[in-house]
């Protein structure tokens, strides 16, 4: 299949894996980029840029395909050492990047300098016209399902990607929902050039995190994601469990007046216990409504080629079939 998007980043499917905290290791973006799709390195779980410069280095070892190095840049007392890190991805010789968080407008001359294709994260048509207008090469397009910040306009993908389909010139990907051949397709007849899978590519057999993660995913539904840090105007969307639940009890009691401290302890510097350790109620760790597609826990490589050759499917069969006037209804508990 070919789109803008596979053409640009030079892959064989529009399936791109989410930057994922502490899931974004070399061993599940070398599996996805070895699969046809792009596989992306989480930059800031590293600790330090040496230790990125690192992990480029393992993935390149582990994969002679394309891939791509998340970069969050996010308000903080203490930033981190952001042009160093850039630095790492350059002289890695990385040349696609995923950046996210505030407005990346200070570093995207340094990536164009460095022939750097930069693909930016945006949850509104007005943020993805601003990466445009910026310089950036395509957006990453994120609907009210997604896991981890959805912003605060509430737009789902359904509304949200014909509308950034109406006014992007630059290629664009769906993220949020993204989960199996039928999100692919929908996502393309909206006006998507691809897929960006975060939390299905976390239940796959290549994840770097502790199986209690994975099983969580599998027992959940569509229902059961909960929005944190409302308030604070800095919504994230998480697995329900214990830290959840705790969070949302100190926002009911202290309403606008809040502040980051008082959840610090379960938001905060949790996903090491959570993804490694598998202790899945330590702290709030995002998680898509897309949970309740999520049904078994294949090979990346299954599970990529599994919704390629299903949306082959529906296109020439499906939805061929309803141009012929022969289509069928499969009912609605066939899993895709």
């Amino acid at each position: 299949m070919r789109t803008r998007i596979t053409e640009l980043f030079g892959i064989r499917h529009p399936i791109v894996q989410g930057g994922m905290h502490y899931v974004g290791f070399a061993e599940l973006a070398s599996a996805v980029s070895n699969a046809g799709g792009l596989g992306i390195i989480t930059g800031l779980t590293q600790r330090t840029p040496e230790l990125l410069a690192r992990e480029i280095a393992r993935c390149r070892e582990m994969t002679d395909k394309p891939f791509g190095v998340n970069m969050s840049f996010l308000p903080s007392f203490n930033p981190p050492p952001y042009m160093e890190y850039i630095a790492a991805i350059v002289d890695g010789g990385v040349r696609i990047v995923e950046t996210a968080g505030s407005n990346p407008e200070r570093y995207i001359p340094v990536f164009k300098a460095a022939n750097v294709t930069v693909i930016h994260k945006c949850t509104s048509v007005r943020h993805s016209l601003k990466a445009e207008k910026l310089g950036c090469d395509a957006v990453s397009v994120d609907g009210f399902e997604c896991g981890g910040h959805p912003g605060e306009d509430d737009i789902p993908n359904m509304i949200l990607l014909p509308r950034a389909a109406d006014e992007l010139t630059i290629p664009f990907i769906a993220s949020g929902g993204m989960a199996d051949a039928r999100s692919l397709i929908a996502a393309l007849a909206l006006g998507a050039d691809g897929i960006n899978m975060g939390t299905r590519f976390i239940a796959t057999k290549e994840a770097p995190v502790h199986d209690n993660v994975k099983q969580a995913l599998l027992a959940a539904t569509e229902l059961d994601t909960r929005l944190v840090m409302r308030p604070l105007r800095n919504t994230v969307r998480v697995l329900k469990n214990e830290a959840a639940e705790k969070v949302l009890e100190i926002e009911r009691t202290k309403g606008g007046a809040v502040t980051i401290d008082e959840l610090h302890e379960h938001v905060g510097g949790v996903y090491p216990k959570v993804m490694l350790d598998g202790l899945v109620d330590r702290g709030v760790w995002s998680c898509g409504m897309v949970a309740g597609l999520i049904h078994d826990i294949p090979t990346v490589r299954e599970l990529i080629d599994r919704i390629m050759d299903e949306a082959e499917r529906i296109v020439h069969q499906r939805l061929g079939g309803y141009l012929k006037g022969t289509a069928v209804s499969e009912g609605h508990s066939k899993r895709v």
